[in-house]
């Protein structure tokens, strides 16, 4: 293997290797918090530094966006009083109470109060939580099915409301039903709204090609934007 040099930039290592290339090339590789760079064989290494410290700002952003996404992705929730749970796109804290009737969800101001039995399981509190997130979805989805069916000129037969691992919403056209993900009762409404539309202009046109996008255009000129507020590129739409 070729030999490798290592350049530290404060906190940051970098693994410095000499190949046949004819550029500095810089590769960042989040998951293992690594970041590497190839430069041409007769380079010197006090170039290849002076390179990753103009390029140190690039580095550490990517390397800090990367750890937090990765946070998220491992955090575990225990439902206890103070954490954040969004919805409808807002950060909400959560207070739980420990009631001896039924368990509910109450949602005022900027809190989430979560009614449970006294010493119920972290496992219980979450499904009391995920079945309000479901009863949200559901009154709002109908609603958005009826604006859209006459506009769009389609009638949706059955919707239905699931956790997704990686969709936000499917189509089955010969049923004429849609599914949505529940993960949208957390995202700000418009974002719901262009799940909805996305999935309807499916019964007009099950790929996605050029016919279903202008049809996007034409139905919701601004879903690129919404997309964009999904995925939580932009805050607002």
């Amino acid at each position: 293997m070729p030999p490798k040099h290592i350049i530290q930039l404060d906190d940051i290592e970098i693994e410095v290797t000499r190949k046949r290339v004819k550029n500095l090339n810089i590769r960042i590789y989040p998951s293992a918090g690594r970041v590497a760079m190839s430069i041409p064989k007769r380079t010197d290494l006090s170039v290849a530094e002076d390179f990753a410290r103009k390029k140190f700002s690039w580095i550490k952003k990517h390397l800090h966006k990367r750890a937090i996404q990765k946070a998220k992705k491992t955090r575990s929730l225990s439902y206890r009083d103070g954490e954040i749970h969004p919805v409808w796109g807002q950060e909400m804290v959560l207070t739980v109470n420990e009631v001896n009737g039924p368990p509910n969800v109450e949602c005022r101001d900027d809190t989430l109060s979560l009614m449970v039995r006294p010493e119920s399981s972290s496992e219980k509190r979450e499904s009391v939580l995920i079945e309000w997130y479901r009863t949200e979805l559901k009154r709002e989805i109908p609603k958005l099915i009826e604006k859209w069916e006459g506009p769009m000129g389609v009638d949706v037969r059955e919707f239905g409301v699931k956790r997704m691992k990686t969709r936000w919403g499917t189509c089955n056209t010969k049923a004429r039903r849609i599914w949505l993900s529940l993960e949208l009762a957390k995202k700000n409404p418009k974002c719901l709204e262009y799940v909805v539309v996305h999935e309807m202009v499916h019964l007009h046109e099950r790929l996605h090609n050029k016919r279903f996008y202008r049809l996007m255009d034409q139905f919701l000129p601004d879903w690129r934007e919404r997309d964009l507020l999904l995925k939580g590129k932009r805050k607002t739409c």
